[in-house]
């Protein structure tokens, strides 16, 4: 509010008498704009109302020259009438409007609702009847159902976000737990959120404990929205956060997170956030202490060899639940894969690792090689496309992998592999019983090696041969 001119006299106006108050209640300290403008009405009349006989008439008929003062006695009008029978179809009518024309006077009705929000107001309105509140906050926790699962386009998100805002504006943790009380995902991927919808959502999440999974991939999010989100982050199980500009700094308000004590957090995407090693090397504090996280995605960022190796020093943490890894895309070169294969020897849970698009070549995938031939080796998918991987480096993997019993997938898609390496990876496919898929499109194998290794799929039904 603090950018906006007219909320700020708003503001001032409203809340200039609580300041001067020598014994004031940090309870009435406005949390919504429901309660922002209620207490300026209430102000207003107190202070220079005493010539109005009927402040209720005088509300109904007045005009204001704030077009969003205007907004708010139009959503207070609804409950200044003895019945309202028409009050569903109203805001079903101006909820269904597409051009936002009705979302401020929607906000201030379910604010209303709640009975704390205009408490004041009743000293000079009269009590608020309790049919139409009942009504408003039924229509809420309905519209609120409906929406939350209308989340495939664009405009169903925007529309279940609209719908927070009423949750969010009526400060009401029943209505909101029986709102959502089924809803365990909520996604607003590739909707641009701001740092105030952040903070609907972060109220949300506080209210409600069935949400396990909260989407908000590409989403525009950066420093500030994630301060705003950051008290509820913890509670969900499923956090996804990728391709959204929050930098070294941000990610270390989800390390924040990761460091709760009550963190449920088990998946967590971080593609494309902007991490370097300087956030990395708090990234990696937390990961050292989290007890609950299992996968980690880190592709796509700027973390180098220096933030790779700070990462790679938790995974050595023998209380390390990490099961799958993600770090394609980082720069990584055989000096960070040296600490790689160092954690890759002593941790025991780590089943899924993705090195692609690193600078590994040949001697950085030697490293990673000899980690993987310990047998204690839990690696079940490895993908190390786009490595500059050539035959030398390819025969030292598929001998380390031989002695992998737990290998599922394997993927060294656009390398530099030629038919020289086709008699090894014939046996491997032929000895891994374990080993459903192996991805080599995009090396330099002849038509003839290309066609003896899609063969090898015949006695092996199960195996799928990408070449």
């Amino acid at each position: 509010m603090s950018y906006n001119p007219s909320y700020c006299w708003i503001l001032g106006w409203a809340l200039g008498p609580f300041f001067t108050q020598r014994h004031r209640d940090p309870q009435r300290v406005p949390k919504t704009i429901t309660q922002l403008y209620s207490y300026y009405i209430y102000n207003t009349l107190k202070n220079h109302g005493r010539e109005i006989e009927s402040p209720r008439d005088v509300l109904l008929r007045y005009t204001f020259l704030h077009l969003t003062i205007q907004e708010f006695v139009a959503a207070l009008a609804q409950f200044l009438t003895p019945d309202r029978r028409d009050i569903l179809k109203l805001l079903t009518e101006a909820h269904s409007t597409t051009d936002g024309r009705f979302e401020v006077f929607l906000r201030f009705v379910a604010g209303i609702s709640f009975p704390g929000a205009a408490r004041g107001l009743e000293e000079f309105l009269g009590p608020f009847p309790h049919q139409t509140i009942c009504r408003v906050i039924d229509w809420v926790k309905e519209e609120v159902k409906r929406q939350s699962g209308n989340t495939e386009s664009l405009t169903g998100k925007r529309s279940l976000l609209n719908t927070l805002y009423y949750l969010f504006e009526s400060q009401n943790r029943g209505l909101a737990q029986a709102a959502l009380g089924a809803v365990e995902t909520l996604s607003f991927s590739g909707l641009r959120l701001t740092p105030i919808d952040c903070a609907v959502l972060s109220h949300v999440i506080g209210l409600c404990d069935t949400i396990k999974h909260l989407d908000l991939w590409d989403c525009f999010i950066r420093c500030e929205g994630l301060q705003r989100l950051g008290p509820g982050l913890h509670k969900c199980m499923v956090l996804g956060l990728g391709l959204n500009d929050l930098g070294d700094s941000g990610v270390k308000l989800v390390s924040a997170s990761l460091r709760d004590p009550e963190c449920k957090i088990q998946k967590l995407w971080l593609r494309g956030v902007g991490l370097t090693d300087s956030g990395a090397e708090d990234l990696a504090s937390a990961l050292s202490t989290n007890r609950s996280l299992t996968e980690l995605d880190l592709s796509y960022n700027n973390m180098g060899d220096s933030g790779v190796n700070l990462v790679s020093a938790a995974l050595r943490d023998p209380e390390c639940k990490l099961q799958t890894l993600r770090l394609g895309w980082n720069r990584l070169t055989d000096s960070g894969a040296q600490g790689l294969a160092s954690a890759l020897r002593t941790n025991r849970s780590l089943k899924e690792l993705d090195l692609s698009g690193s600078k590994l070549a040949d001697s950085g995938v030697k490293l990673v090689s000899a980690a993987l031939r310990d047998r204690e080796c839990k690696i079940q998918r490895l993908r190390l496309g786009v490595n500059r991987l050539t035959d030398s480096g390819a025969k030292v993997l598929v001998s380390a992998l031989s002695a992998n019993r737990s290998l599922m997938e394997l993927d060294l898609g656009s390398n530099s592999v030629t038919d020289g390496s086709v008699p090894a990876l014939r046996r491997l496919m032929l000895t891994l019983p374990s080993l459903e898929q192996i991805r080599l499109e995009g090396n330099r194998f002849s038509p003839t090696g290309e066609k003896e290794l899609r063969s090898l799929q015949e006695p092996r039904s199960r195996l799928r041969v990408n070449v």
